[in-house]
This record gives structure tokens, C-alpha cells and sequence, in this order.
């Protein structure tokens, strides 16, 4: 017995094992065993469970979902009740059957601590109404199912646009619960002294309704992939999207703010996805032009890298247009990024002479001319402003 067991650790000390394998006795009903206390290539592994790990951009797709199909299926009534009253010496108690309780409905909300909709279920189905009870006991009613939902959702059915969530807070009734059914008391009359009638609760209201997620920003970065958003959007904001040394695609949308010394904040929205036919919904396709939507101006990022930038802009306008006639035309600036590359400053020379628009020489790599970018989208954003604040003075006019 002490031979073999010489013999198994000169074994497993030839294999390099010998020195992490400590072999202890315990006694056992049978005999003596050997038993591993400390085998680390046997042990299973003991990570830090409270240690969270860091999610890439492919797997960020996964928790950001910018639409959604539902069904909401509201609760039903519950069923009215026939019974009559029974007590001693009470011979004619008379009908007591309650009514059924309405069920409930489903309500979407908005809610700014909401940024996905990724929780939202594909089917919702709202609580049922109890049924009455004896002695004109009425059920209860079913309660309200809430969906939170981030702002700037668009609630649509078959096509068409039923409401805008963008305000915090902001409720809209999907949904009507069914009303409770009556029990025989409520057909009590002076006709009919014993009413044998109790009718059931009626149905839930269903619906099959489009949630799609827009983007709430000011302003948007729009540009074809690898034009450095991502990294122009890190140099003027707060926000991280992720940026490598290598060319890939963005996969959701980002959202930053611009502060500026009078705390007024500029929320700058990185769109990507935007490649040639991406109207036909190629790529990402209208999944994520969708979102340019709601930006009040454009900011036009051009790769000072390719051969000949300015067909860039030609067919990122294009492309807009396609979507959404008119789009392209609202207040924009044109970005011409990678100005760090050596053949850089020939190419914004030609791009101003065959544009009108301002052209803004930055380079999201060093951070040059970063705060004429910034100066500039104060100077679109105070424009906005005094826009909407005309347009309100006109409608208090009229």
C-alpha cells in the first residue's frame, strides 16, 4: 500500500502536478481515502462574482433596442352574481348578487430613466375584474398594467403615428379594461320583485401596436462609417462610445452633452449605420435614420481621408432626402475630420470651393479646432431657439 502510493506521487510529480496536489487522510466507514484539498488544476474557478464585465460595442446591441412590436390584451370583467338574501325569519330576502369588477387596462409611459426598449415583452395582458359576491358584494377592480417606455417614443398602429411619449411622465391609455358584469340586484324593479338575471363581464380591448425609439438630440453627427463620430462625439461631450485603432461600424446611437459657462447643455446624437442606400433600409438602414429625425440641426462629418470627400456629403444628402423629403435642409454645418493626415489641408481647400456652406476643420484624434465646433453649435442652438420662441409668439397673436 505505502509502495503504490510512493509509486502514484513520483507519477504525478513527473507531470508536474506533484506540487499542487496535497493528499490528505480522512477516515471513512470503509477505511482510510485519499482525498485532493488543494488541486488548482482540478478546482473549479473562483472568479469575483461581484465583478462586472465590460460589454463591447457588438454586445451593447443586445441591450439597446429602438423598436418593438406588442400585443396588449386588457383585463375582463368579472362576472355579475345571482343570489338572494338568505337569514332566518327573513322569508323574502330578496335578490343580493353583486356586480363584477371592470378589469384593467394598460397604460404607456414615458419615463426619462428608461433608455431602451429592451424590456419591453412582445404580450401584455392586464389583470382581470373578480367576480361579484353575495350580499350585493361588488368584485374588485382589475389594476392598471404600466409600460415604461424611454422618451421620445412613437406609439403606432399599422402604419400610422398614435402618439408621441416626450415628456417625462407623459401617459397614453392603450387599452380599456371591460366593464364588470351586473349581478341579479341591479335588475331589481317594481315589476320584477325576483330577478333571475346576472350577466357576465365583457371583454378586454386588444390592440397590436409599434413602439419605436427616436432619438431626443438636439443636434446630429451624420457621416458614413469610420468618418470619426464616435471620436468627435468623445472630444466635445460627455459621453463614451467606443473607438479603436481599427475601422468598424457603430452599432446604437450615443447621446452627449455639449456644457457650456452659462450652463446651457447641447445634446449632440452620433447616428451611425448611414452607408449608400441605406433609404432601401440597406445595412441599418432606416432603423437608425430614423432617428435623425428629431435633431434640429445636422452636423455633416466628412473623412478628409478618402479620395474625394465632398461625393460623401452629395450622397449623405441623398440619402436623407430619400427618407424624408426636405430633411437635408435644415440648419446644418459641415465637418471635415482627419485633419491630422498630411494630404488633409489640399482636400478642405477643394471641399470649400464647391460647397456654401461653412466648413469646419477639426480633427477628432488631437483635439484641433475642436472649440470652433463647439462655439458653432451654441450659435445653431441660440438660432433654435429664437425659432421656436417666434413661432410661439405668433400662435399667442393668433
Amino acid at each position: 500500500m505505502v509502495r503504490q502510493e510512493v509509486r502514484g506521487r513520483n507519477e504525478l510529480s513527473s507531470l508536474g502536478l506533484g506540487s499542487c496536489l496535497q493528499l490528505g487522510r480522512r477516515k471513512v466507514a470503509g477505511g482510510v481515502r485519499d482525498v485532493s484539498t488543494s488541486c488548482t488544476l482540478c478546482a473549479k474557478g473562483r472568479g469575483n462574482p461581484n465583478k462586472t464585465e465590460k460589454l463591447s460595442e457588438k454586445k451593447l446591441t443586445r441591450h439597446f433596442v429602438d423598436h418593438r412590436g406588442v400585443k396588449l390584451v386588457a383585463g375582463s370583467g368579472g362576472k355579475g352574481v345571482c343570489s338572494f338574501h338568505s337569514e332566518p325569519r327573513k322569508e323574502w330576502g330578496g335578490p343580493d348578487g353583486g356586480n363584477g369588477g371592470d378589469g384593467g387596462s394598460i397604460i404607456i409611459k414615458g419615463d426619462r430613466f428608461v433608455k431602451s426598449l429592451a424590456q419591453i415583452v412582445p404580450i401584455y395582458r392586464a389583470e382581470n375584474g373578480q367576480s361579484g359576491g353575495n350580499k350585493n358584494c361588488y368584485g374588485r377592480n382589475g389594476s392598471s398594467t404600466y409600460i415604461s417606455v424611454p422618451l421620445g417614443t412613437v406609439v403606432k398602429e399599422q402604419g400610422q403615428i398614435v402618439v408621441d411619449l416626450s415628456e417625462h411622465g407623459q401617459e397614453y391609455l392603450a387599452v380599456y379594461g371591460g366593464v364588470g358584469g351586473k349581478g341579479n340586484r341591479f335588475f331589481l324593479s317594481n315589476e320584477n320583485r325576483a330577478p333571475m338575471t346576472a350577466t357576465p363581464g365583457m371583454e378586454g380591448q386588444e390592440r397590436v401596436l409599434q413602439l419605436e425609439l427616436r432619438t431626443m438630440a438636439h443636434a446630429g453627427l451624420v457621416g458614413f462609417p469610420n468618418a470619426g463620430k464616435s471620436s468627435l462625439l468623445r472630444a466635445i461631450s460627455n459621453a463614451r462610445p467606443a473607438v479603436a485603432a481599427y475601422p468598424f461600424t457603430t452599432l446604437n446611437p450615443h447621446v452627449g452633452i455639449v456644457k457650456y459657462r452659462d450652463h446651457e447643455q447641447v445634446a449632440v446624437a452620433d447616428i451611425p449605420g448611414i452607408i449608400r442606400g441605406a433609404h432601401l433600409n440597406r445595412g441599418l438602414g432606416i432603423s437608425f435614420l430614423r432617428h435623425i429625425e428629431r435633431c434640429r440641426f445636422l452636423l455633416f462629418v466628412l473623412d478628409l481621408s478618402a479620395p474625394e470627400p465632398w461625393i460623401q456629403l452629395e450622397h449623405l444628402r441623398y440619402e436623407l432626402d430619400q427618407y424624408e423629403r426636405g430633411l437635408s435642409q435644415r440648419p446644418q454645418a459641415i465637418i471635415a475630420n482627419k485633419m491630422d493626415l498630411p494630404e488633409a489641408q489640399e482636400k478642405l481647400e477643394t471641399l470649400k470651393s464647391l460647397v456654401t456652406q461653412r466648413v469646419i476643420p477639426v480633427s477628432a484624434l488631437t483635439g484641433q479646432n475642436t472649440e470652433e465646433l463647439i462655439l458653432h453649435l451654441r450659435e445653431l442652438y441660440d438660432g433654435y431657439l429664437q425659432g421656436e420662441s417666434s413661432e410661439e409668439g405668433k400662435a399667442t397673436k393668433w
